[in-house]
């Protein structure tokens, strides 16, 4: 027998949700699922390919493996909050000039951990931009054109 569903109200990219789900839905399935935000991507389903990450409270996490009911206090930003109106991040912006986007699987995780990384740090050394690659595999292996768009954004400093 299935637990009954729960009220759940979340902050997801400033706006406040509520929904009846189950207990046990993970974050990445109430986004996807229960909103329609399907810019976090499904991969592994097990926290090792990354593509699935979230900003919860400006740290970067798997919503894969995050119970929704245990983030009812939190802002969650998820890569559709990443930018400003039809203003892009400078990180998308750079992505996309560097050719750093290709399958666009990965993209969107590769954002929200360079988002998180830029927020703590204007200007990471390559050891912490590395760090935040690392943290999404790139099923394309274009990790040059990745490091290339971070770099760019990281001697600039500009994150907002």
């Amino acid at each position: 027998m299935n637990p009954a569903p729960r009220l759940l109200r979340l902050n997801i990219n400033g706006q406040c949700h509520t929904r009846a789900v189950a207990p046990a839905i993970t974050l990445l399935d109430y986004l996807r699922e229960e909103l329609g935000l399907t810019g976090s991507k499904r991969g592994c389903d097990l926290g090792e390919c990354g593509c699935c990450a979230v900003l919860v409270d400006g740290q970067p996490m798997l919503s894969c493996l995050l119970p929704a009911a245990d983030l009812e206090a939190s802002a969650i930003t998820t890569i559709e909050g990443i930018g400003c109106g039809n203003t892009l991040h400078p990180l998308q912006e750079a992505m996309i000039e560097h050719g750093a986007i290709q399958c666009g699987y990965c993209t969107p995780a590769m954002v929200v951990n360079g988002v998180a990384l830029f927020e703590r740090e204007p200007h990471p050394d390559e050891h912490a931009m590395q760090t935040a690659i690392a943290a999404t595999t790139c099923r394309c292996t274009g990790y040059n054109a990745i490091r290339n768009a971070y770099r760019a954004v990281a001697a600039g400093g500009e994150t907002r």
